[in-house]
């Protein structure tokens, strides 16, 4: 009896000891980069395309009004607290991302915005929720990162000051094994639309997650649920399945799915219904080229086709 109470209590103490090693351990990181970006008209012109399309940085960290169709940006980069009705694992806010010293990031390096974009590490050495999609930035160009922390530094001064994101536990332990240091010269993906699609975070939305990870083998199917105050909308198949994808959906119809809104964002946008609303970004990706989308499409119709029947709009 007594060898199995030891034995009980030098388990029981290494488990306690193994918890408070993941507790307490930091997340794998590196110093950041001692630099200072260039920035000149060329420069400025692709981060903010960067900024406004590629990485829609405004879908989560524009203010924005969801009382109408698209949500369309008020303020650029002010910062959003993610509604309860989503079912994150605590409180998640995208930050204020603009050039106020306080409310912002504008007291930081740019080498501390470079880190925090592609290796999801805060300025103070905290682990960024991945929602803020570091793991697919990761691949994002040198050039481009650079760009886009160039445009960054240009956003106008907004004073909200955003509450912390404060996630519970055990994600909040966990999510310590998601950023990584990026090691050497990061040049662009070969596959045009695999860059895109990566820097578009088209696989964080349209993949079903379980427990907050994405479900293995149903990467593009789909199904994923945002919930916003009295809206839902689920996330479309955009795998090449025949009957529940984009199997049957010829490239020139892709193209024009996303360039509609073109001429759609030039008039007053109607305002939020249940049959309406949606989180996808068809305002940021309409300005994309009709090459750029083709490269995306083929990208897409490359992966594997997963059948999986979602209603975009659900009645409730």
């Amino acid at each position: 009896m007594n060898r199995l109470v030891k034995g009980v209590a030098l388990g029981a103490g290494i488990l306690g000891l193994a918890v408070g090693y993941l507790v307490l351990r930091a997340p794998h990181r590196a110093a950041p980069r001692e630099i200072r970006v260039a920035s000149s008209p060329e420069i400025l012109d692709r981060g903010k395309f960067l900024y406004e399309v590629v990485a829609d940085c405004d879908g989560c960290h524009g203010d924005r009004n969801w009382d109408q169709q698209l949500a369309p940006v008020r303020r650029s980069g002010a910062g959003f607290r993610f509604p309860a009705e989503m079912g994150l694992p605590g409180t998640v806010v995208a930050s204020n991302i603009t050039s106020d010293p306080v409310a912002g990031i504008g007291a930081w390096s740019d080498g501390e915005k470079l880190r925090a974009i592609r290796e999801g590490i805060g300025r103070d050495g905290r682990t960024l929720f991945p929602m803020m999609p570091y793991e697919s930035y990761r691949h994002m160009s040198d050039r481009d990162a650079e760009a886009l922390v160039a445009y960054l530094n240009t956003l106008p001064p907004a004073k909200d000051q955003r509450q912390r994101t404060a996630i519970d536990f055990p994600v909040s332990v966990l999510m310590k094994s998601a950023p990584a240091p990026v090691e050497g010269t990061v040049s662009e993906l070969a596959d045009r639309g695999e860059y895109l699609v990566k820097m578009g975070g088209c696989a964080d939305c349209h993949t079903p997650k379980e427990r907050g990870a994405p479900v293995e083998g149903k990467e593009f199917a789909g199904g994923e649920v945002f919930r916003f105050g009295k809206f839902t909308v689920v996330a479309a198949n955009i795998t090449p399945d025949v009957e529940t994808g984009i199997g049957r959906m010829t490239e020139a119809a892709f193209v024009r799915r996303f360039q509609e809104y073109r001429e759609y964002a030039q008039a007053p946008l109607p305002e939020a219904t249940r049959k309406n609303f949606t989180v996808m970004p068809w305002l940021a990706f309409s300005r994309y080229s009709a090459e750029e989308l083709g490269a995306i499409y083929r990208y897409l119709r490359h992966q594997k086709a997963v059948a999986n029947q979602v209603t975009v709009h659900p009645e409730s």
